[in-house]
């Protein structure tokens, strides 16, 4: 593991490191930081960022950039409520609303070789547009099917963290398999102490463990991060580029929808600053501040995660110093223009190697 961090492999060290410096600081300042309560409300309020993101991941290992993300999410969010279809048909239709909207970019960017980011720049001004057409004149949308609104507020008992990390468990080795153990059973005791294990919380995990087990287990993961890191490459070795590219933009789309709902659940209505604001621009850090590189073909699923915890707890705990936007703006991006810089000098370490 050293001689890895000498290489310029941090992986999640930066971000750990992170997180208990603002853990530390935070709880220093206001002891209500690391309560149960705050820290429960904590894993609701980044559900939506850490969806989002995780399809950022894979957005960003292909080498390329999705900035419709936000807009597609409160898009999806939109066709979910006036809809008029109730359980998961409602959120069916929210995620197919946003497979259609990966497979056109995704199509787009392939078959004309437009670049990303004017593709999914030129989406992000076309679904803004479309979601206030969803939405009508009103442009609110309040929701009332009991089985959206219980995503994000339905707790689970403790036990309930116990049997999800069961199969983690299992799975690490080495020292790995204690470190899980006594950080499961801390957040289990955590959850405990307040109203129980989020819904929401768990379905982020279940739905990040699933997408790194595409990433690293299956042979679509190994193309995908073959193509990230060279594109030409993988042509060569006889990838189909451009099919790894579109199910890449298809699934990001998708997880954005996902990202919507959830959302909207929490906020219990969809209106037409849904997915706006900076809910992409956070995921996209979050992606990055996690570990996961800008410059393609490096980074791991779970740094969706770790990232959004560090946005979040840093966004939270600014909240309960009471202190003004400005500083939350400001101080979010050092933190962003810190892990971008520590992503390029552990590469400029690699190549020097």
């Amino acid at each position: 593991m050293i001689e890895r961090w000498r290489r310029g492999e941090l992986g999640a060290l930066p971000v750990v490191l992170g997180l208990v410096v603002v853990a530390v600081v935070f709880q220093s300042l206001n002891p209500n930081f690391l309560s149960p309560r705050n820290l429960t409300n904590l894993g609701l309020q980044i559900a939506a960022m850490a969806t989002l993101s995780c399809g950022l991941v894979l957005v960003l290992l292909l080498g390329e950039i999705d900035l419709s993300a936000g807009a597609v999410s409160g898009l999806a969010a939109a066709v979910m409520a006036v809809s008029g279809l109730e359980g998961p048909l409602g959120l069916g239709a929210a995620l197919l609303t946003g497979a259609a909207v990966g497979l056109f970019q995704g199509g787009w960017i392939t078959r004309l070789a437009v670049p990303s980011f004017v593709v999914t720049l030129a989406g992000l001004l076309a679904w803004q547009g479309a979601q206030l057409a969803v939405l009508g004149p009103t442009g609110s949308l309040n929701l009332t099917d009991p089985f959206i609104t219980s995503l994000c507020s339905t707790f689970l008992p403790a036990w309930a963290a116990l049997a999800v990390a069961a199969p983690v468990l299992v799975l690490a080795k080495g020292p790995w398999r204690a470190a899980l153990l006594l950080l499961t059973v801390g957040v289990a005791a955590l959850f405990a102490f307040d109203r129980g294990l989020p819904l929401a919380l768990l379905i982020v995990i279940g739905v990040i463990t699933c997408t790194d087990l595409l990433v690293r287990r299956t042979r679509f993961g190994r193309h995908l991060v073959a193509t990230g890191g060279n594109l030409e490459a993988a042509r060569r070795a006889g990838i189909d580029v451009g099919r790894v590219r579109v199910t890449v933009f298809v699934i990001a789309s998708t997880l954005a929808a996902l990202g919507g709902v959830l959302a909207a659940s929490r906020l219990l209505a969809v209106n037409q600053s849904s997915g706006s604001g900076d809910l992409l621009l956070n995921a996209i850090a979050a992606a990055v501040i996690g570990g996961t590189s800008l410059f393609g073909g490096r980074g791991s699923v779970w740094s969706a995660l770790s990232g959004s915890l560090a946005i979040g707890a840093i966004s939270n705990g600014m909240d309960l110093l009471g202190l003004a936007s400005p500083v939350k703006f400001v101080v979010t991006g050092g933190v962003l223009l810190l892990a971008v810089t520590v992503d390029s000098l552990a590469r400029l370490r690699r190549r020097a190697r």
